[in-house]
């Protein structure tokens, strides 16, 4: 289970995430990924946090939560890997129908592979913003 410092908890943060955030989708899932602007004080800023959104177009309640559990366990192993390096950062994971009957390695990497893709993204759409930094 992710400790409640690193879950997505609120609608607000949910649609900030899903609205503004990159995108990138696999075959049993989508994953949106949204990294605040740089400001040069990392220290203050909060630790990467996920959200898992499924659907009753997955199943019913027993396959949802189990596709969640599925999802949490997988997302667990990467925040000490991807996701350790982005702060402050913000993942929604949303679970597609086939992702009830997908087996666990398929599952596993269809998170790795759309995390990658998102972050990536993501980081690359904040770094134009950047201006008056002499070269």
């Amino acid at each position: 289970m992710l400790p409640r410092a690193k879950r997505v908890r609120t609608p607000a943060d949910f649609s900030q995430t899903l609205r503004s955030g990159a995108r990138t989708g696999r075959r049993n899932l989508v994953v949106s990924a949204h990294l605040p602007e740089p400001t040069g004080i990392e220290s203050s800023a909060g630790p990467v946090r996920v959200g898992f959104v499924v659907s009753k177009a997955v199943g019913n309640a027993v396959v949802r939560n189990r596709v969640k559990r599925r999802l949490r366990a997988a997302v667990a192993e990467q925040l000490s890997g991807p996701l350790a390096g982005h702060p402050a950062g913000t993942v929604v994971i949303r679970a597609l129908p086939p992702s009830a009957t997908a087996a666990w390695d398929d599952l596993k990497k269809d998170v790795d592979s759309a995390m990658v893709g998102a972050l990536r993204k993501a980081a690359g759409r904040r770094r134009p913003g950047k201006t008056g930094t002499p070269a």
